[in-house]
């Protein structure tokens, strides 16, 4: 069983963040002509997309026997257990007591998780933290691989 999943920035965050982009460019316009005028447009609204798709850019897969996340790769041979997260179990895990030294990707727009327990000696990370649309999934394709 595999698994693939893109944590893109949903629709309705695009709207706000490339309003404020336009609306910075703007004020710095703030009706003068020649260079002035288009500029600020044609830098900054391009810029805010582009740092948008960036910030949604994290993929997270499971194929070949590994769990990646983005550029990290963990053999699933060094996991013990995977718990899926709701929204309320995952500021739980990632409040208070959350290990230091655990490994989190996390995006505030997905309001799931999945917790994967590590069982590795060599290895000081207790556990990683993964955002994902589909936890129940992913747990389950993780623990397909491991068997």
């Amino acid at each position: 069983m595999e698994y693939a999943e893109r944590l893109t920035v949903p629709w309705w965050l695009w709207v706000p963040g490339l309003g404020a982009a336009g609306l910075l460019a703007a004020e710095i316009w703030m009706g003068s002509g020649g260079l002035r005028a288009w500029l600020p447009f044609a830098l900054l609204v391009p810029l805010a997309a582009a740092g948008l798709w960036w910030v949604g850019r994290i993929h997270v897969r499971v194929t070949d026997g590994e769990l990646h996340v983005d550029d990290a790769h963990l053999p699933v041979r060094f996991i013990s257990d995977v718990v899926p997260l709701d929204a309320s179990g995952k500021r739980e895990v990632l409040g208070v007591g959350a290990d230091p030294l655990a490994f989190v990707v996390q995006r505030p727009w997905v309001g799931g998780a999945v917790q994967v327990i590590l069982d590795d000696p060599a290895d000081p990370t207790p556990y990683w933290v993964v955002s994902s649309r589909r936890p129940a999934k992913l747990a389950a394709a993780v623990l397909a691989a491991r068997d």
